[in-house]
């Protein structure tokens, strides 16, 4: 009777049956079967030559399997032989790293638009190129404006009569005046003309035949349509000058993982022709809606880009590590999931493994947390190629281990 079971124990571990057989009795509680618990026998050759048995012999591993429990003993030396890691379950930080790509975008906020308030003729060009790098300030160009000489001239007529009338003994008289002067004064300053203008108009007392328009900010012009010649009227779009001193990178993050991006965090960032160079982004906003295809959300990057040397709509590769604070933790080896279930096996000396049913939380770059099924402290097996060669088999074997049912 017992070398019949023997042979069929020998059958089984031939044709790799027999660790569903062993699992088996580790899922929900079944009547002990009536025979005996397996009795140990010696391990079977390696496929690296160790263990060899005497020729003309047959081996199956020492393993001894009470029946109804979730237990299991695996001799020692055996563990050694193939070679079996552990690792203490504890508390330890954790960190997610989130990589995405981005593309470079210029900084809204430091983007301006030149343009002008009053028809005319673009008389000179002093910065004509796209890409030349202008200061706030600098001359582009000069505007040749009929309307504004005449009211350069009305300017000084009104001046005149409040030199001439602004004393008179009939008050109304020195009111209009002042009021004709306050007007084309207004209307100068609505043109944009600036203060130093209009006080050297009353100095001098000579007409500006050209207005010279300034660049509102420092930077680069990205675009340029100002023409020496060109008729402008108010509102056309002569020159955009960007400020490329700081840039906005724009990366896709998938929305499980947008509860971990906070505005202030930082990411580290590289280009895929330059990975060793680095530069530092600061999480600047978060997109308040989500791609409904990708399932997606856009999050923008602020970086100082001082030499200019990042180009809008060139792509960056964004890794964001968040730090998860102290969790209880094991390597992500030590869970085998089979797509109902997680289990790891733990190990109480001896050579006596269990394995248990888990529930894992965030994951970092090696490990796992832990919030239900271990304690700080236990034994966890993170190898556990022992069970079985193949990894396909195993799954099979722990995936069936609640429809198995006891002969």
């Amino acid at each position: 009777m017992r070398g019949r079971r023997d042979r069929r124990l020998r059958r089984l571990w031939a044709a790799g049956l027999i660790v569903p057989l062993l699992l088996a009795g580790c899922g929900k509680e079944q009547p002990s079967p009536p025979e005996a618990p397996a009795p140990a026998v010696q391990p079977p050759a390696d496929r690296g030559g160790h263990g060899a048995a005497p020729e003309g012999k047959e081996t199956v591993p020492s393993i001894s399997v009470p029946g109804g429990t979730n237990t299991m003993t695996i001799s020692p030396e055996r563990l050694q032989e193939i070679g079996v890691r552990f690792e203490i379950a504890e508390r330890r930080p954790l960190t997610r790293m989130i990589r995405t790509v981005g593309r470079f975008e210029i900084d809204e906020r430091k983007l301006a638009n030149v343009n002008i308030k009053i028809e005319g003729w673009i008389d000179r060009l002093y910065v004509s190129a796209t890409g030349d790098r202008v200061k706030r300030g600098q001359v582009l160009f000069t505007l040749y404006s009929p309307e504004l000489v005449a009211t350069q001239q009305e300017y000084l007529l009104a001046l005149q009569s409040v030199r001439d009338l602004g004393q008179s003994e009939f008050p109304e008289v020195a009111q209009g005046a002042r009021s004709l002067l306050e007007v084309t004064r207004r209307r100068l300053a609505l043109w944009d003309i600036t203060e130093d203008h209009i006080e050297d108009l009353e100095r001098t007392g000579e007409v500006l035949k050209t207005l010279p328009i300034h660049a509102p900010i420092s930077g680069t012009v990205i675009e340029r349509k100002a023409v020496a010649g060109l008729y402008v009227k108010p509102g056309d779009p002569l020159y955009t000058i960007a400020d490329l001193s700081s840039i906005w990178i724009l990366s896709d993050i998938y929305e499980y993982e947008l509860p971990l991006i906070k505005v202030g965090q930082i990411a580290d960032v590289t280009l895929s022709y330059d990975p060793e160079t680095h530069f530092e982004a600061r999480v600047d906003f978060i997109y308040p809606t989500i791609d409904p295809q990708a399932r997606t959300a856009k999050v923008r990057f602020t970086l100082a880009n001082p030499e200019e040397k990042l180009k809008p709509d060139m792509y960056a590769n964004v890794e964001l590590n968040v730090p998860l604070g102290l969790r209880l933790a094991v390597p992500k080896h030590a869970v085998l999931e089979t797509g109902e279930r997680k289990i790891v096996f733990i190990h109480h000396g001896g050579g006596k493994l269990e394995w248990r049913k888990v529930t894992t939380g965030v994951r970092g770059a090696d490990w796992v947390e832990i919030i239900e099924g271990l304690k700080p402290g236990d034994h966890v097996v993170t190898s556990a190629n022992f069970l079985i060669d193949s990894e396909s088999q195993l799954k099979a074997a722990v995936g069936g281990m609640a429809g198995m049912k006891h002969q």
